[in-house]
């Protein structure tokens, strides 16, 4: 399905029944990583997994920033009149949760993976790799992680969502800053996953969709 947000075409598929669930992708992905995923949580939660602005069958801009996609979000929200919703959100995706978390109440419980909050909160082989890449590509999703994010860990102080911060012992984003997010979020629950790369448990696999129903079902005991 499609739905115009900040005169922008989103495209987004709707599965299942409960209480509404967002899916955020992670850079030059779309929703389709989450299909595993949704197969899981589909029976509990009514399922929202979102293609990004300038990613698989949304719209492109010319420019691209992470509060600006945060933007397309609380508007999504906001046209649905979604309400008591979970957020989940991969890689970009949890940079884009911080920002609509603090944005918006509708947010009422809120699980990201991989996230920093600055780009040099991500090892240095990726950040050469990603700036390798842009000499051969003007691909404005590549800019943007070189360039973005720069969240002030005050930002995260306003965030009231229960909230659990995600990453792989083996993750593409430095340890420290997993913990500087979890630490500046109030209440929130880390998790460092034995084992897990960046995506490992995430694309196309139904881990992710675990640790969420068991975050989830967990608060409401």
């Amino acid at each position: 399905m499609f739905i115009t947000v900040n005169g922008l075409q989103l495209f987004y598929e709707q599965t299942g029944t409960g209480q509404p669930l967002l899916l955020v992708h992670g850079n030059g992905e779309d929703h389709t990583i989450f299909d595993e995923a949704v197969e899981y949580l589909k029976e509990s939660y009514t399922c929202y997994a979102i293609d990004s602005r300038n990613h698989g069958k949304s719209e492109s801009s010319s420019e691209l920033h992470y509060e600006q996609m945060a933007d397309d979000v609380v508007a999504f929200l906001e046209a649905l009149d979604l309400r008591h919703v979970i957020y989940y959100g991969f890689s970009d995706g949890g940079i884009i949760g911080l920002y609509v978390a603090a944005k918006s109440e509708r947010i009422t419980e809120m699980i990201i993976s991989g996230t920093n909050l600055t780009p040099d909160g991500v090892k240095p082989g990726l950040k050469y790799l990603i700036k390798a890449m842009t000499v051969f590509s003007r691909d404005p999703k590549l800019r943007l992680m070189l360039d973005e994010p720069h969240i002030d860990v005050k930002m995260l102080h306003g965030i009231k969502a229960r909230t659990l911060v995600l990453a792989g012992e083996k993750d593409a984003v430095r340890e420290e800053e997993t913990l500087q997010i979890g630490a500046n979020i109030p209440g929130a629950v880390i998790r460092i996953l034995p084992g897990e790369s960046h995506g490992s448990y995430i694309v196309h696999k139904t881990t992710v969709a675990e640790l969420i129903d068991a975050f989830i079902k967990g608060g409401k005991e």
